[in-house]
């Protein structure tokens, strides 16, 4: 595969990025032995909340959780909403299994692996929300088929959300906040709901600050907010 194949992560079929880090240590190996398969989204067949939960209820869906904050609180604020996360980076997996352990959260699925892989498998309409905060902004102009603010990724999450169901986009590099109000403004099926810049440069009521975006402040960058109802 040449760095210049056209597309986007939809038709491109693969992950970019280190998927591991550090030696797990046990307690952390423990986890993923025992925990992990509990909470997996099962490989094969339509991905529901009652299939998942048992229950028929708001599902939420976050792409790349990094280390599981902001899905641990969704989760905790919710009790009685279902929750999905994909990840495919494995220590950031082991930090959420911590978080749902020891928050003793019964409304979480992960899955380590390509978000787009489980989100096709979701039945169309089934979601309320969908979350992508601080994706890889893979800033270079050749890699921009790579990022998930995507002409095809972006379809395929219309579809997934009820109408009326949010997508939430949060980013602190300037050139995928362009790239992705660019993709955004462009699609028909959602409104931006942002009045004045302040509504997408004030954190809203119910998102936590990540590590990622603590990060981000602590180096000096602005952080900017997005919220998409789909029509």
């Amino acid at each position: 595969m040449t760095a210049h194949k056209s597309g986007d992560p939809t038709t491109l079929n693969r992950l970019y990025g280190r998927q591991s880090g550090p030696k797990l240590r046990k307690g952390q190996q423990e986890m993923v032995d025992t925990l992990l398969p509990a909470l997996s989204v099962p490989e094969d067949g339509d991905i529901t909340a009652a299939s998942l939960f048992g229950t028929d209820r708001p599902l939420h869906f976050e792409i790349g959780f990094g280390g599981g904050e902001h899905l641990a609180y969704r989760a905790d604020l919710l009790p009685d909403h279902g929750f999905i996360g994909a990840e495919p980076f494995l220590n950031g997996v082991v930090q959420a299994l911590g978080h749902v352990r020891d928050q003793g959260l019964a409304n979480v699925r992960l899955h380590m692996g390509d978000a787009l892989q489980v989100l096709a498998r979701i039945p169309d309409g089934a979601l309320s929300f969908v979350y992508l905060l601080h994706p890889d902004p893979w800033p270079k102009a050749r890699h921009a088929k790579r990022r998930m603010m995507n002409p095809g990724p972006v379809a395929m999450i219309a579809r997934k959300l009820k109408p009326g169901g949010e997508f939430r986009f949060g980013t602190d590099h300037p050139v995928y906040l362009r790239w992705a109000m660019m993709v955004m403004n462009g699609h028909p099926d959602f409104d931006w709901l942002a009045s004045t810049p302040n509504d997408f440069q004030t954190r809203p009521g119910g998102w936590p600050e990540t590590r990622y975006e603590a990060k981000a402040r602590r180096q000096g960058h602005e952080v900017w907010y997005f919220r998409y109802r789909r029509k």
